[in-house]
């Protein structure tokens, strides 16, 4: 048992080390995360430093729930589907799948170790984002109210359950495909474009519940920012959860298990 735990947390640190000595992908995760945070907050700033009378202070409340959009819904999932890319079909493109199967480790174990790894690079990510955006919401409240704890720790734990979900679905679609820039175009297109879309869609309906993009936005802490909120149980936004999770990372198993070495 103990020596399975340590062939796990082997494998584990070994694919956390191939993500993290690619220090332009990081760097490039980081920009895409911390950039726009960065450029809106300095714009707002700007605009209250020029005219205080129109334009209020760029932190406080309102900063914290538009952060949390930033972070949870835009730019924090396009920065976990780049990381789950890497992590599902990095070993394919370096053309080193082949020898981590020669090994003699579980093919399952293989995909396995992935999905920690790569929770790890995105958690971290995205706190450092979450940290920067609690420095200004405080920082710059200007006598705003600001969140309290109870809603800080939800915040952060929302967060964590958003941007891992969707960098272990771009796991599991990316060991599927076996392409990162499919990946990428994929699940970028269908982030940013498509389900938004589809959220404002009321036609559709109750289908529009079965949305990863619904199910956070209804599981989200505090003040409504102002998108489309899906009416529906707990217990229904747990089960589509689940499913979500559950799809693609089952099917990249499969494909890990089939693959060609």
């Amino acid at each position: 048992m103990s020596h399975g735990l340590t062939v796990a947390r082997q494998m584990v640190w070994a694919d956390l080390l191939r993500l993290r000595k690619k220090r332009g992908f990081i760097a490039l995760v980081l920009a895409v995360v911390l950039a726009p945070l960065m450029i809106w907050t300095g714009y707002q700033v700007i605009e209250h430093a020029a005219n205080p009378a129109q334009y209020g202070p760029a932190g406080g409340l309102s900063h914290f729930v538009r952060m949390l959009d930033l972070l949870g819904v835009f730019m924090g999932p396009v920065a976990a589907v780049l990381i789950g890319a890497e992590a599902g079909a990095g070993d394919l493109a370096a053309g080193v799948f082949r020898d981590n199967v020669l090994t003699g480790r579980s093919r399952f174990a293989l995909f396995l170790s992935r999905i920690p790894a790569a929770l790890a690079v995105t958690f971290a990510v995205i706190g450092l984002g979450f940290a920067v955006g609690l420095a200004v919401t405080f920082g710059f409240a200007g006598g705003l109210p600001t969140p309290g704890l109870s809603l800080i720790l939800e915040s952060a734990a929302w967060l964590a359950l958003a941007n891992g979900m969707v960098c272990v679905i771009a796991i599991g679609l990316a060991t599927l495909t076996g392409s990162r820039p499919g990946t990428i175009t994929a699940l970028i297109g269908w982030e940013l474009v498509l389900s938004p879309l589809l959220l404002q869609a009321q036609s559709l309906g109750s289908l529009r519940s079965a949305l990863l993009d619904g199910v956070l936005v209804f599981l989200k802490p505090g003040p409504s920012s102002g998108a489309p909120v899906i009416s529906m149980s707990l217990a229904a936004a747990v089960a589509v959860t689940v499913v979500w999770l559950l799809v693609l990372p089952t099917l990249g198993a499969w494909r890990t298990q089939t693959r060609d070495a």
